[in-house]
């Protein structure tokens, strides 16, 4: 059916309540509900940044709700509202086409509030976003307390006001030049200080150096866990959790191929896609299998790698920029629970590692449970095992997405 049956307001509350369900993650379900709906390109780019939009502001939002509507509003209602305030109050989008089309999005019996709701947030739209510097910071940068007050113990109330603020602006998108091909003219971007190879695109997504392999989307932070373990050529490497790639491809790269590297994950309907991007980027096929890493390895991989990228499955805090419905996917007792299986993996994997052979641990996170305090732990019941190094990425300090990475050395 075409798009023009259908627009933008009516895809991001159906997105909303198919998430707030919890049948997936918000970037999953801005592909589906633009492709059920044969949006354009300008019109998928709307429907994303009104269901991030959202997302990144749903505290506030309801506290706006509160102050605009006296008395209850159903599930369905509210995600109607979501939209509408976020369009007038965030996005800045003009009335008619935000309030019109809103107020369409929504059931027949409740048509009549929408609207009315909506014209009071129009009619007070200063006063409601003056009031904002007044709220607790929690609610006025749409955060869960507990989080807040985790990073406000972590790094000081400064830092964690910064990393919320951080978290709900747009992602910038970066790119890595390949170097297992021919540098091209004209890059659409400008160079990373720090991060060599890397640039932050600067217009649109160039189509043609994407599908040709000449450039991949990759964020600066990714380069500590690899440049750890510093693959050398005719080594033997194990890349343990791999899927979709992004650091395997840096790993063949070093390694000028991935004819020696071995690519494991837990989901098998993930590996045809990683091998799918190393080919696409030029380096070649690597050896992949599934394998779940919270259970001992196979007796044939025991000592046989000279080096080992384990970046575990993470609560993502490092991220919350670029996937917004963590901050309220992520609960208080998720991080123990998170750094059982990071530990469990660790434990299963150093087995698989040859003596005086080194082992990067990496995370998207910004949690020290998961991070140092995970390392120290390790290294304390596994005295064959030593700290070389570390590297933390801090987006409030440095610019990127969180990051943590370690490399172990056994004895």
């Amino acid at each position: 059916m075409p798009a023009k049956n259908f627009h933008v307001r009516q895809a991001a509350v159906s997105a909303l309540r198919a998430w707030a369900k919890g049948h997936d993650y918000a970037e999953t379900l801005v592909e589906r509900h633009a492709h059920r709906r044969m949006l354009s390109s300008a019109d998928r780019g709307l429907l994303q940044a009104i269901l991030f939009g959202v997302l990144r502001n749903r505290r506030l939002l309801d506290h706006w709700i509160g102050k605009l509507r006296d008395g209850k509003v159903d599930p369905e209602t509210r995600d109607v509202l979501r939209v509408g305030l976020c369009q007038l109050l965030i996005l800045g989008i003009p009335e008619h086409a935000a309030v019109n089309e809103t107020v369409e999005s929504g059931k027949a019996g409740v048509r009549g509030l929408v609207n009315a709701v909506l014209r009071r947030a129009i009619a007070s739209r200063k006063r409601l976003l003056d009031d904002v510097a007044d709220l607790p910071p929690a609610v006025a940068l749409s955060h869960p307390d507990w989080l807040f007050n985790r990073w406000k113990a972590a790094f000081g109330k400064k830092n964690a006001l910064a990393l919320m603020e951080w978290n709900n602006q747009a992602a910038e998108t970066f790119f890595r030049i390949n170097p297992l091909t021919e540098t091209p003219a004209g890059l659409p971007g400008k160079p990373v200080d720090g991060a060599p190879g890397f640039y932050q695109l600067e217009g649109s997504l160039p189509g043609a150096l994407l599908a040709s392999g000449a450039i991949y989307i990759q964020d600066p932070a990714t380069r500590h866990a690899v440049d750890l373990l510093d693959p050398q050529p005719g080594e033997r490497i194990l890349d343990a959790c791999a899927a979709p790639g992004g650091k395997a491809f840096l790993i063949a790269a070093a390694m000028g191929s991935a004819e020696n590297l071995v690519c494991t994950d837990s989901n098998e309907k993930r590996l045809p896609r990683l091998q799918e991007n190393l080919e696409r980027l030029h380096a070649g096929k690597a050896t992949v299998a599934v394998h779940d890493w919270t259970k001992p390895a196979p007796a044939e991989w025991h000592g046989a790698f000279d080096g080992i990228l384990l970046d575990v499955p993470c609560s993502n805090s490092g991220v919350i920029r670029r996937r917004v419905d963590v901050r309220w996917r992520l609960q208080a007792p998720d991080i123990e629970k998170i750094a059982v299986t990071q530990r469990k993996i660790l434990q299963n994997a150093l087995p698989c590692l040859k003596p005086g052979g080194r082992l990067v641990y990496s995370t998207c996170s910004i949690e020290p449970e998961e991070n140092l305090g995970q390392v120290e732990a390790f290294l304390t019941d596994h005295p064959q095992c030593q700290l070389h190094s570390t590297r933390e990425a801090l987006p409030f300090r440095d610019g990127t997405d969180g990051a943590f990475a370690a490399r172990i050395e056994r004895k």
